[in-house]
Parts: C-alpha cells; structure tokens; sequence
C-alpha cells in the first residue's frame, strides 16, 4: 500500500528478496510510481484503491501498509478486518492508544501484526547490542544516538506538514527510530524530557528535535534528530564504567536500496569499510578518541521481512510487536507535551 519512498525503497525491494515472499500487488495511482515498479518487477499487479485488496483477500497473505502516516490506522484496521496479517511502517500510528488498539484487534482476529522498524538491524545497532551483551562496556551509563541531517532547504510534502493530522515532523519520523532503538537495548522509560524546535524559514513541522530519557534500570538516552545540522555528530556515543564505544556515519543499507542495491543474492550485503569502524575503549586522545577499532557487524534490513514470513508459516512472534512501537509512542506523545510545556514528564507503568 503505498509506493512513496518506504514502499518503493524498503519494503518492495526487501520483500521480492526473501525467500517464501512474493510482491504480488502494488496500490497507487501515481503514473511514474506504477512505471517504476513495473521496470522492476515485471510481475507485479496494480490496485487503486484499499477496496480492490479486500475484495480479493483470500488471494492474499499479507497487507504493507507503506502509505503516509495518517492513513497507518484506517488502512491496518481494514486490513485486519477483512482477515489478512499487517505490516505497518513506522509509526504504526499517532498515539499510544491506536497501536494498542490495532494489538487488540490482531489478537482478538489471530492475526499478524507487525511495524516496520527497520534501524533494529543497522549495522551500528547490531554492533552496540553485541558489545553491550558481551559485558565489553561494563554498566552502560549514558546512550547517545544521533539521527543527523543538513537539509536546510525544504522539500515539502507531508512529512513537513504542520496539520496534527499528518503526524509530520521528524519527532515521528526519526524519533520512532531513536527512541525505539533505546527501548529495545535498555528497556522501559521512567521520565522523558523533550525540546522541540522549527528552525527552518517557512517550516511549519519539528525539525530539530532532543529526547531525553531516563531508563528504569538507570540508564539515561540523549536522542537527537535533525535536519539542522552542519556538523554531524557521532551516531552513538555509548559511556559505560569500563569503556566507551563511539561510532560515525550511517549505516550503509539505505544508500545502497536508493541506489538500486538489492541484498538478492549478495553475500557482501549491509558492509561497511573499515575507515568507517567505531572504537572501543577509553582514552582523551582529541584526534583518535581512545580505544581500538571494533568491526561493525553486517547491517540485516532482510532479516526483518525473513522473520515475518517465518511467523506468518510456523505462528512465531511477530520479529516487531505492536505493543513495543506503543511503548515508543508512549515516549514520542510525552516528549511532544514536554517540549511544549517546558516540563519532564514521569512516565506511567504500562502492561
């Protein structure tokens, strides 16, 4: 549903590589967008609409919701009513309370219900994982992660849109993947402290945002997502009570599918240089930073569409829950009401 840049980007390109999935149809009524696909996948059938899926829904297996934001909801739920398993890109929706409602539903159906969280298999965050799970960092103490950019010229569309009803900006846009990233390595938020600012001349959406978070288990995230900055700061900055782990540039998988890249087939796929290597350790060098480089493990955005089709055949969970992308709305909705009140926002338990 949708062949914008998530559809046409990551999720085509993703599912035709994996292995047991098949891209059946693609819904637009974009000209250029139905020509581009077709180069591609020769295969592949249109639709214009949502209704002509539903009329068809026993030919199907699974729904990708790839459309802007504020259709995430209704399109997911029709999906889920007329019986067929969901993929949702990010964010799934505007609030907590939709994700969870979409959760209940899929559970009451028996149905898949899955959200596109694709940064979970950056190759950074791999590596990080890695050396936080061998105990190479000691007590982690502070995470900062940097979702940069220098765009300063706008280039329009929904994303930047400021109606509340297009869950524009980049609190949503690269917030879900920050703040989903430090759920996931350091668990529940207990306290989120938010600035949120519109820099840009003519931007009418956040485009410079700081997320803070204190994790229950003491932990504390520094986030930041921009498309402000002309110095890019580090991707993360990991300070643990043995050593520190500090890594630049972005993954390379993203570059490679808007190239034209596919992981078909490709036994060097998601690989960085080495120049490109964070470091480990500890030291005050202003020129190496200290420490020794670490090998960054492969990026594995395939990984994510592998997982869905082995949950759709064997019944395994879903390899991203609905109920985690409403934790990670959770923190988006407090941090947007801490940036606009100017408060730290205490976090209320959630089941």
């Amino acid at each position: 549903m949708g062949y914008g840049l998530a559809g046409s980007v990551f999720h085509a390109p993703l599912i035709s590589a994996t292995e047991g999935l098949v891209l059946d149809t693609v819904v637009t009524t974009d000209a250029e967008r139905r020509k581009q696909a077709s180069a591609e996948f020769p295969d592949v059938r249109f639709a214009s609409t949502a209704d002509e899926l539903w009329e068809r829904a026993g030919e199907l297996d699974l729904i990708v919701v790839a459309s802007p934001n504020k259709t995430h909801v209704p399109i997911a739920r029709a999906a889920l009513g007329a019986g067929l398993p969901v993929v949702v890109d990010k964010p799934i929706a505007g609030t907590a309370a939709e994700a969870r409602e979409l959760a209940a539903l899929a559970e009451e159906r028996g149905l898949l219900l899955s959200v596109f969280q694709n940064r979970r298999w950056d190759n950074d965050f791999l590596t990080l994982a890695h050396l936080i799970g061998n105990g190479d960092l000691g007590d982690v103490q502070r995470f900062e992660s940097r979702f940069e950019r220098w765009r300063p010229q706008l280039k329009g569309g929904w994303r930047e849109s400021g109606d509340p009803e297009d869950i524009g900006g980049l609190l949503y846009d690269l917030g879900s993947h920050v703040v989903d990233q430090a759920l996931t390595l350091f668990g529940p938020a207990v306290r989120v402290y938010a600035e949120s600012d519109v820099r840009r001349p003519g931007a009418a959406a956040d485009d410079d945002t700081f997320i803070a978070i204190t994790h229950a288990n003491g932990v504390r995230s520094h986030l930041y997502a921009s498309a402000t900055t002309a110095q890019l700061g580090p991707r993360f900055r990991v300070l643990g009570s043995a050593a520190g782990y500090v890594k630049y540039g972005l993954d390379p998988q993203e570059a490679d599918l808007r190239d034209g890249r596919r992981p078909h087939g490709r036994t060097a796929w998601g690989i960085e240089p080495e120049a490109l290597w964070g470091r480990l350790g500890s030291g005050e060098s202003p020129l190496t930073g200290g420490g020794h480089p670490v090998e960054t493990e492969p990026g594995d955005y395939p990984a994510f569409y592998a997982a869905i089709a082995g949950a759709l055949r064997d019944g395994t969970a879903p390899p991203v829950t609905a109920y985690e992308a409403a934790a990670t709305l959770d923190v988006l909705e407090a941090a947007r009401r801490s940036a606009r009140e100017g408060i730290t926002i205490t976090m209320e338990p959630t089941a």
